[in-house]
């Protein structure tokens, strides 16, 4: 049976998105307009507004919608807003980033990430982002960010992802231990840093950020 996927979307927006807390309109008007069909994978097209986090090649995942839901309205994008997304993945939060912000640049460790996110966000009509293949934990992009959005949990978050957020930007990240990690906003002040506890999920770890496995004797 087809699956009829502007129905499909209207229901994720309303029973799934909406309830859990996102309220701008500008976030549920891209999360009801971006197509995720076209950047699901194929096998799991028709699982695309599902209440799941979609496998992905590489042992990665897109993450929930309401996850996506959440993470968007928290860094509270404006027209003029340059963002640094950490984990392209499949492209689809990307897509919505864009439709939200002036730039964003995405980087994902995998190379055919990249590749597909880029044909997918062309395919889109979206001009306004610049993709990279690069490692998060070895990243120097040479300036700073309104807001950086990271795709996937840290054991404890790495001081040099501070570093790449302007004065007044904000930091979206899942940190902590499998499986209750915490979903928090860091936002540059002027003498530090402000944090905000969202939510409570489990999301898998960027690469190389897992937590260390400590052995007693």
């Amino acid at each position: 049976m087809a699956v009829d996927f502007e129905q499909a979307r209207f229901a994720m927006v309303e029973q799934q998105v909406r309830p859990w807390e996102v309220l701008d309109f500008r976030v549920l008007d891209v999360i009801g307009s971006v197509k995720r069909e076209d950047f699901a994978p194929a096998r799991h097209r028709k699982l695309a507004y599902a209440d799941l986090a979609l496998p992905l090649e590489h042992g990665e995942f897109m993450l929930k919608p309401v996850i996506e839901g959440r993470l968007l309205q928290a860094l509270d994008l404006a027209p003029e807003h340059e963002v640094l997304e950490i984990g392209t993945g499949s492209g689809y939060l990307t897509a919505c980033l864009a439709r939200l912000a002036r730039a964003v640049h995405s980087i994902d460790l995998h190379p055919d990430f990249i590749d597909r996110a880029r044909t997918r966000l062309q395919a889109a009509g979206l001009v306004n982002v610049s993709l990279e293949a690069a490692d998060a934990l070895q990243f120097q992009p040479g300036r700073q960010f309104d807001a950086v959005a990271i795709g996937g949990a840290v054991a404890e978050l790495p001081e040099r992802f501070l570093s790449w957020v302007r004065p007044g930007g904000r930091l979206f990240v899942i940190r902590g231990h499998s499986p209750v990690q915490e979903a928090v906003l860091y936002t540059r002040a002027e003498h530090g840093w402000a944090l905000e506890s969202l939510f409570e999920t489990d999301v898998p770890y960027l690469h190389g950020a897992e937590p260390v496995q400590r052995f007693a004797l």
